[in-house]
């Protein structure tokens, strides 16, 4: 089968599309035709030795996480699905197994033809026909934690809610669950971003300097910074507001230099707050909405991967297998 392959460490021009064998599902285990992926951050830092020294990757290495696709065989002991059954989810490399919660959602990597993943984790489900593959394979990792977010925020009509990079893939599928909760949305973006990011939601669009941080807001939402550079976001939290973020290390008081807020990590591994198969019915409802930057052929894999690192974009990048 093709598939994007890293052979070594480095950057992502050095992915190509190559000939691998084809995955074939042990015990508890979907084989799945792959239909449409998604690219991560995690497609890129693996390779780029991010984690090598705690997690060293394999290789050669097939990158993606986001998945949609038909079930075309499964393993020993796999009930719940069949062949032909359309399904989609998260399924995160081996090496990062230790990371992926009590039931690990793993899998041989999406960007390919095929790919070999976990049957019973609550991160992979079946696909509502309301919902395409594309928008699906745009929803997995996005829209999964955009929707264990916005439960956990637990936001009050009228909040103040500031919501740090609001372009990317979780940011464009987190604004208009905002917007549904009736807060005051205050996104930051480019100028050339404004008009879509008000069409989702935002009530303000602002700049990404902390100079240009409101004050006094009631919730400060981060999905793009590190944890430890959230002291200028959290300054602009009143007293007793709420910091949210799903980035590593996980915010302490002392990182953002306050005491009088509530800091909360989320990192939904085990689809405690959000499971993916309701990210597929929100979906499906039009709740969750995919926003897709571009769509790439699977000959183009290697410059999604590029073009994810290099370039600004609104929403997901997707590849079309």
């Amino acid at each position: 089968m093709k598939a994007v392959v890293a052979t070594d460490y480095g950057s992502p021009e050095q992915y190509a599309v190559a000939e691998v064998p084809v995955p074939v599902p042990g015990p508890g285990q979907l084989q799945v035709r792959i239909a449409a992926s998604s690219i991560n951050p995690s497609d890129v830092k693996l390779v780029g030795g991010e984690y090598r020294e705690v997690m060293p990757t394999r290789f050669p290495h097939v990158p993606g996480i986001d998945f949609a696709g038909t079930v075309t065989e499964v393993g020993a002991g796999v009930t719940g699905y069949a062949a032909g059954d359309e399904v989609f989810g998260i399924a995160v490399p081996r090496v990062l197994r230790a990371m992926a919660g009590n039931r690990p959602s793993v899998g041989t990597g999406a960007l390919a033809e095929y790919a070999v993943i976990e049957a019973d984790t609550p991160l992979i489900a079946h696909r509502p026909a309301g919902l395409t593959a594309l928008d699906a394979a745009a929803l997995g990792v996005a829209g999964q934690a955009a929707l264990a977010t916005a439960r956990a925020a637990d936001i009050q009509p009228g909040e103040r809610v500031l919501v740090v990079g609001a372009t990317g893939g979780v940011g464009t599928a987190l604004l208009p669950l905002l917007a549904a909760a009736k807060a005051h949305v205050i996104a930051t973006g480019t100028e050339a971003d404004a008009a879509a990011l008000r069409e989702l939601g935002a009530d303000e669009v602002i700049g990404y300097q902390e100079a240009d941080y409101p004050a006094e807001v009631d919730v400060v939402v981060n999905v793009v910074l590190l944890g430890d550079r959230l002291s200028g976001p959290a300054a602009a939290l009143r007293p007793g507001g709420r910091l949210l973020s799903i980035t590593f290390p996980f915010p302490t008081p002392e990182m953002i230099g306050r005491d009088d807020v509530s800091l909360r990590m989320i990192l939904d591994m085990d689809g405690e707050l959000a499971p993916m198969r309701d990210v597929g019915e929100a979906g499906a409802r039009g709740e969750l909405r995919a926003t897709i930057a571009r769509r790439y052929s699977l000959d183009e894999g290697p410059q999604a991967c590029v073009d994810f690192l290099r370039e600004h974009s609104l929403g997901k990048r997707v590849v079309v297998i």
